[in-house]
């Protein structure tokens, strides 16, 4: 009951970092600028601004965006592919899509360039039974040639090893007794499923990350031990758990994008004990923004997502769309004569201009100083003070000349733009998919979310905005809240009718026995084993999968058909009782659930008797009706349970939350802040 646990993210543009004391029932927060040419001093910067030493922790839990920014930014490490005769340029040739739906423009570049691309002998056919004899002396020779050339890291994809793995296993140990690291990537063991596109791009991300995430973790753990951390690291995954380091490294592609996955994990802990299990998550960071669904407590978990153009990463993610809106976006006129916002962002370094960094291009952050909505007294990561002349003249002359603007109105357009242009992720994720939004409420976190929350949900028709309690540090308490969790699939690709229960028992029994084994080795204190399965399944003859819950281990195939029957229908309203169902995958998900953490530590214990005691300032605010006189509260000190009506401004140490005039907001027993948009009057 003792134990010392920290919780930290590194994000684009802040590192943030939670530890919680449960002997005093204590918080100590940090948010310091991330060091992006290495991460882990950030992340000691942050634990020591705390001011606990490594010693005293007992648990260290981190959301890294190493392996998420190598593979968006494509700094990779140099990556070898071995793989079947014939089928050299799979991870070229894809599916037959192209970057763009009109005109025969764009570009493309596979994950592995052709010259670390080789073939040898060998070929299962799709039942496992072997074509071609693996030639294990060609293997031993395009090992020599991948070292020649310079690679550091090598993946394995044969044909169909997901029914026989022998032949991928078998070079696996031969490349191993030459190759000088342990960057060597059976493609089975990421993912044992068909299709051998998605399953060969999900092994060359892990091969192309795994030396990237190794470094950087072992930097970490080697500062932290120093420091005298005495326990291995765990670290988010982007399924939304956690597993050890040691795990994870081998593995590195199971942590592409578990920052927006630590954040989503946070919310639905916060929105569940809030009594709101239906919520769209908008976690607006200093580089992007992401939003995410949450139904009935539980994120939404996809095999299927494709991160960018020709980049399927066939493992379980939080199902978050991602946009280039963050606080640092850069706001410029394009040759057209438009607004534009992003992609390109100021990140940490230079930052925004008000960060007295270096930064010379309008922002986001800089549109919201020059509207009163940011205190420049209190912005994180200054370096250098810097006037609001030097940014009003800097949207005038990269924004407001171009468009007739005076500096305030520029401001205002590239907030508007802005909010455009995360309104519409969030359609994505909830009208394209057939969900109402205003059947929901939007959870707004991340340092520049509560900004524009009220906007937002205004613009979508959603009644009500969530800021919880530690907006600005949410995808750290992520950290704190997630359980451990390791998936599995496998392959079974039959008719329904010829599915044998016996065959699928078997399965599944064997998820659970290597789950549990996992969950053995890494030696943390957990209070159960929760298990669930699901199954994609498809009609015969399509290519398009669907994913079904299943109800327990002991599943039957009339279970299983009823319940296709029924996804299917919800999803198209069509019922094909003609055509065979098909049981393409089975998955299982094996989680070890830790203590719960308690969400009520983050209450302010600061909080004022009256309104008027959390009231510090009245300052000038623009509004879409111009400038209002605004009351700044100080957001730590608002009595809980009580209410009030905008405009107002909530400041606290990590994010700033805007009231619009119109608009009611009350703050609950957890000290989370709900705004009910239009229902001020």
């Amino acid at each position: 009951m003792g134990a010392v646990i920290v919780g930290c993210d590194v994000g684009g543009t802040f590192t943030d970092l939670i530890l919680h004391d449960p002997s005093n029932g204590g918080l100590q927060l940090a948010k310091v600028p991330t060091t992006t040419a290495n991460q882990a001093h950030g992340v000691i910067a942050a634990l020591e601004k705390t001011g606990m030493s490594a010693h005293g922790v007992d648990l260290f839990i981190h959301g890294t965006t190493a392996t998420t920014n190598a593979v968006l930014e494509r700094k990779l490490a140099k990556c070898g592919l071995i793989t079947t005769r014939g089928f050299r340029d799979v991870l070229e040739l894809g599916r037959r899509t192209r970057p763009n739906p009109y005109g025969l423009i764009g570009t493309f570049e596979p994950i592995i360039p052709r010259d670390l691309r080789f073939e040898v002998t060998e070929r299962m056919d799709a039942s496992g039974s072997v074509v071609d004899p693996l030639s294990e002396d060609e293997v031993r020779e395009v090992v020599k040639k991948l070292l020649a050339l310079g690679a550091e890291s090598v993946v394995i994809h044969f044909l169909h090893s997901y029914a026989n793995p022998d032949h991928e296993l078998r070079a696996a140990e031969i490349v191993r007794s030459l190759w000088p690291n342990e960057y060597v990537t059976a493609g089975h063991q990421i993912i044992g499923e068909c299709r051998e596109y998605e399953r060969g791009v999900t092994a060359a991300v892990n091969g192309s990350v795994q030396p990237i995430l190794h470094r950087y973790l072992n930097k970490l753990e080697a500062e932290l031990k120093d420091r005298g951390l005495k326990r291995q690291l765990l670290v988010m995954q982007g399924n939304g758990g956690t597993a050890s380091s040691s795990i994870v490294t081998h593995t590195a592609v199971q942590t592409v994008m578990s920052g927006p996955a630590s954040g989503v994990i946070a919310a639905a802990s916060t929105a569940t004990a809030a009594g709101f299990p239906n919520v769209v998550t908008y976690d607006m960071g200093g580089t992007s923004t992401d939003v995410a669904l949450i139904q009935d407590g539980v994120p939404l978990v996809s095999s299927e997502l494709e991160i960018e153009y020709a980049m399927p990463i066939h493992v379980p993610m939080v199902d978050v769309h991602t946009v280039g809106a963050g606080g640092g976006s850069i706001a410029h006129v394009d040759e057209a004569g438009l607004l534009k916002i992003g992609p390109k962002s100021a990140g940490a370094i230079p930052g925004p201009i008000c960060f007295g960094r270096g930064g010379t291009e309008p922002t986001i952050t800089d549109a919201n100083l020059v509207l009163g909505r940011l205190n420049p007294a209190r912005l994180l990561g200054v370096q250098n003070l810097t006037t609001m002349t030097v940014v009003e003249e800097a949207l005038m002359a990269q924004v407001g000349a171009a468009l007739k603007l005076s500096a305030e109105q520029a401001a205002a357009a590239v907030i508007r733009v802005a909010n455009d242009k995360m309104a519409g992720a969030i359609r994505l994720v909830s009208l394209s998919r057939g969900h109402d939004p205003r059947d929901f409420i939007l959870l707004a976190f991340g340092g520049a979310g509560p900004l524009h929350a009220a906007a937002l949900a205004r613009e979508l028709g959603i009644p009500k905005v969530l800021i919880p309690a530690r907006p600005g540090l949410t995808n750290a308490l992520g950290c704190l809240v997630a359980d451990l969790r390791h998936d599995f699939v496998r392959t079974i690709n039959k008719p329904l009718s010829m599915v044998n229960e016996v065959d699928v028992l078997s399965v599944l029994d064997a998820h659970i026995e290597e789950g549990n084994k996992i969950l053995q080795h890494e030696n943390i204190e957990i209070e159960n084993v929760q298990v669930f399965h699901t199954a994609d399944m498809q009609f015969q003859g399509q290519t398009h999968i669907l994913n079904v819950a299943l109800s327990g281990r002991g599943v039957k195939i009339a279970d299983l058909d009823k319940a296709f029957a029924e996804a299917y229908w919800n999803r198209f309203r069509v019922a094909l009782p003609e055509i065979k169902p098909v049981l393409a995958n089975l998955h299982t998900a094996v989680i070890g659930k830790r203590r719960p953490f308690p969400v009520d530590a983050l209450t302010s214990s600061t909080a004022a008797k009256n309104l008027d005691d959390a009231k510090i300032d009245m300052r000038r605010v623009w509004f879409e009706d111009g400038w209002l006189s605004t009351p700044i509260f100080d957001r730590d000190r608002l009595p809980l349970n009580s209410e009030f009506l905008g405009p107002a401004i909530l400041e606290q140490l990590d994010a700033t939350t805007v009231i619009h005039p119109g608009d009611r907001a009350q703050v609950d027993l957890l000290g989370n802040v709900i705004i009910h948009v239009g229902k001020g009057q």
